[in-house]
């Protein structure tokens, strides 16, 4: 007989695990909504800030200076990224600006390994991942934790947005730039803003994915994580960076368990890819993302 209580287990597992996808993802649409950017950047981002808070703590650093001593390196390394290479590329074809931010990765990562090193480094964040049972249902309280923390992030953000002067001042950047230019914004103090968001995200998201795989270099690939869920989503689209994560979170899991014994075993890497591209062949601007309307 089929084992429901197994599929239970697994979907909720791949759903929470969905949800460390989305914190990654959401570094990428605070960007690309307001800038129209890309931005490759976001995994060394999330490992430097990783790095940078477990090579505080390791030297003796309290955990809330550490915390503390990250935030203010994160919000200056987004607000350094957006002056001095961002801002010198505005009006660039969207490539260039991608590339830059590639180019961007190899020198945050060079950086990283200059002032911290290349060892890898355990992180603990006192949350272990021990599961529980809760009817039946075995879930990890550090995939729970992680779940609370991401949705208490987006929370925060869906208030930010919706209530406050710069909130409704990204929005408007995202809707229209010229449209915001013409009643006053000042688009570089916008497009700051927006990246100190992003160092706030990638010090959330490094520090869970740091406890879950390890700081170390390859903690940057966790990019590539983000790129099924964005195709999934939309890139622009915050409410489709969650809903893709949950997805690609659920289906890897499911895939794995249920389809990958027929295949061996290992499918759980490019499931997520084989999904997204079907996706792309359908609806390309994914399932929340804005469609392209071109007036002729």
């Amino acid at each position: 007989m089929f084992d429901y209580q197994f599929l239970i287990e697994v979907l909720i597992g791949g759903l929470l695990s969905g949800g460390m996808y989305s914190l990654v993802a959401i570094g990428f649409v605070l960007i690309y909504k307001t800038s129209g950017v890309l931005n490759f950047a976001q995994g060394a981002m999330l490992l430097f800030a990783a790095l940078t808070f477990v090579s505080l703590v390791e030297r003796g650093a309290p955990f809330a200076a550490s915390l503390l001593a990250t935030l203010v390196i994160m919000v200056g390394l987004g607000i350094t990224i957006e002056r001095t290479v961002l801002r010198p590329l505005v009006n660039q074809p969207p490539i260039t600006l991608f590339m830059a931010t590639l180019g961007l990765s190899y020198v945050i990562e060079g950086a990283a390994q200059l002032l911290w090193g290349t060892q890898v480094h355990g992180l603990d964040i006192g949350i272990s991942d021990t599961p529980f049972e809760l009817a039946g249902v075995l879930i990890s309280r550090f995939d729970l934790f992680a779940a609370a923390v991401a949705g208490t992030l987006v929370t925060l953000f869906a208030l930010f947005f919706r209530y406050t002067r710069t909130g409704l001042s990204f929005r408007a950047v995202a809707d229209d730039q010229f449209a915001a230019l013409a009643v006053g914004l000042r688009l570089p103090r916008v497009w700051a803003a927006v990246w100190t968001v992003a160092g706030i995200v990638a010090l959330v998201g490094g520090l869970l994915w740091g406890a879950r795989l390890g700081v170390q270099f390859s903690l940057s690939l966790v990019v590539l994580k983000a790129l099924p869920v964005l195709v999934l989503g939309g890139f622009d689209s915050i409410a489709g960076a969650i809903v893709g994560g949950l997805l690609i979170g659920a289906i890897e899991k499911l895939a794995e368990v249920y389809v990958g014994p027929f295949f061996g075993g290992g499918i759980e890497a490019w499931a997520a890819y084989v999904v997204a591209l079907a996706l792309l062949l359908i609806r390309p601007s994914g399932l929340f993302g804005q469609k392209p309307v071109e007036r002729v």
